[in-house]
């Protein structure tokens, strides 16, 4: 890659869900539980997450090990729709602890673990933040 080029539409797309759940999430996991707040961030941030797992699926890459397109970070998506898809059913079952460390577990490996791959240098948005906006790589 020498010299950035528009984000790809689907780029574009998943990179604003995401970091916009990347900032949403601690506020949700921060709120007192049961309260409005923890309830309107957390479906905000659900619906988000969502959004950032479906739309990841439009980005592929032929250049690494895939599976038509599909790389292993394409993993987190199941990690994503299983662990909200179990914390929903957790806390509707009344069992707010498992609740509460399947969500983190969603933001850790969801937000922070596949926002953190994503810069590495060999990476499209690791290029360019590395080399193309400041000039390290």
């Amino acid at each position: 890659m020498s010299t950035p080029e528009a984000l790809p539409p689907a780029v574009a797309i998943h990179l604003c869900l995401a970091l916009a759940a990347l900032l949403l999430g601690p506020v949700a996991l921060a709120a007192r539980k049961g309260s409005r707040v923890h309830r309107g961030t957390g479906y905000a941030w659900v619906t988000l997450m969502s959004g950032a797992a479906l739309s990841s699926l439009f980005i592929r890459s032929f250049e690494r090990p895939n599976i038509a397109g599909y790389t292993p970070i394409h993993l987190l998506v199941l990690l994503v729709f299983f662990g909200i898809g179990s914390a929903l059913w957790q806390v509707a079952h009344g069992n707010v602890q498992r609740h509460r460390k399947l969500m983190w577990t969603v933001y850790i490996g969801g937000c922070l673990f596949a926002g953190a791959f994503t810069l590495l240098p060999s990476r499209y948005l690791g290029q360019l933040l590395w080399h193309h906006a400041l000039g390290l790589i």
